[in-house]
């Protein structure tokens, strides 16, 4: 028996190499790739950037890119099953909406452990994931 709910896992990532681990961990975890769900979120795009103001960058095309290059890292055929999806917004929050509209029950997620100053400054995904979440939460850290 296993203390992990194994249907439906989320691995938010941001491409960090800590994050990357978080979907190994899902894997270890889920009896089938297909209940893997891994999960990008792109900032919102800053109407001054040249590449907004030239029409040349847009949310569809970001989202076409990632995946792309999640697709390109993860081409085996462990990853094949392995569901990918990608939001545009605030990361802790559209993790949180995209684990309860996908019923997930285990979020695993990285922290990059920074306190103090930092931690402040730049506010803990990890830590307010745990905080809204409906579901388990498995932190990695280094």
């Amino acid at each position: 028996m296993s203390i992990f709910p194994k249907s439906r896992v989320l691995a938010p990532i941001d491409f960090s190499e800590l994050s990357l681990e978080a979907i190994q961990v899902g894997l270890e975890v889920v009896d089938d790739p297909s209940h893997l769900y891994v999960f990008h979120v792109l900032p919102h795009l800053n109407p001054g950037e040249p590449g907004v103001m030239w029409r040349t960058v847009d949310d569809e095309t970001r989202q076409k890119h990632v995946e792309e290059t999640f697709r390109e890292q993860f081409s085996g055929p462990e990853y094949e099953k392995v569901n990918f999806s990608s939001a545009i917004g605030t990361p802790s929050e559209e993790i949180i909406d995209f684990a309860n509209a996908s019923k997930i029950e285990l979020i695993v997620i990285s922290s990059h452990g920074r306190t103090g100053i930092g931690r402040f400054l730049l506010g803990s995904v990890a830590e307010k994931v745990v905080r809204y979440a409906h579901c388990p939460v498995l932190v990695l850290r280094r």
